[in-house]
């Protein structure tokens, strides 16, 4: 296949091993407010803040939604920035061929400094797509179409990974074809959502993608 197509990268659970760091967060605030929603954190992954503090804190005083997303900031930046096993490789060797990447995440740009300040990745993406450019989050296309804008490309010409069902949803709302990544959920459970399902990036070079494609 032709370079003409574009790699976009989800980065909670596909980039960064920082899903379960999240679960307890999530899981924590959801108890200290007395949501009574079971799997609260696995309900929202993929989301962006101000969607969480909308759908599901907006009963709040502005005050303590102010609070939970303060206490969110100070979380991420003490979050772990461990790389999903064979990710930073994956995303190097697409750059050295050529390829257009893109960085498709539902955190805000103030986060993406902290990663970018935590790896030395930023240079690798052509585009990034963050909370901050749409008004619309996972598992809407917006983001997703917005990336393949932003590269001159066909959505049917790009080819997203991503862990989280909201974020699955969006890339095959978009018209992209989809790689699961089994970090945050497991492989069963996906594979009927996906073109096809890894469990990271590890013996996963581009020489076997496109093998695939």
């Amino acid at each position: 296949m032709s370079k003409k197509f574009a790699v976009l990268f989800d980065l909670d659970g596909v980039i960064i091993d920082t899903e379960p760091q999240y679960d307890n967060f999530w899981k924590k605030t959801g108890a200290d407010y007395h949501l009574g929603i079971e799997n609260f954190e696995q309900i929202i992954k993929g989301t962006t803040l101000p969607n969480i503090i909308a759908n599901y804190f907006s009963h709040l005083p502005l005050a303590q939604q102010q609070s939970i997303e303060s206490d969110n900031r100070a979380f991420d930046l003490q979050l772990d920035m461990t790389p999903i096993p064979g990710s930073l490789e994956f995303l190097s060797e697409l750059k050295r061929e050529g390829f257009k990447i893109g960085l498709v995440t539902s955190s805000d740009d103030k986060k993406l400094e902290t990663v970018f300040r935590a790896l030395p990745i930023r240079s690798l993406f052509d585009t990034l797509v963050s909370a901050d450019r749409i008004t619309r989050g996972k598992p809407d296309p917006m983001c997703y179409l917005l990336a393949a804008s932003d590269l001159s490309v066909s959505p049917k010409d790009c080819f997203v990974f991503e862990d989280s069902f909201n974020g699955i949803a969006s890339g095959n709302a978009a018209g992209m074809k989809v790689v699961g990544l089994s970090t945050t959920n497991s492989a069963e459970s996906i594979r009927d959502q996906v073109w096809k399902v890894i469990p990271d990036f590890q013996n996963f070079s581009v020489q076997t993608f496109l093998a695939e494609v």
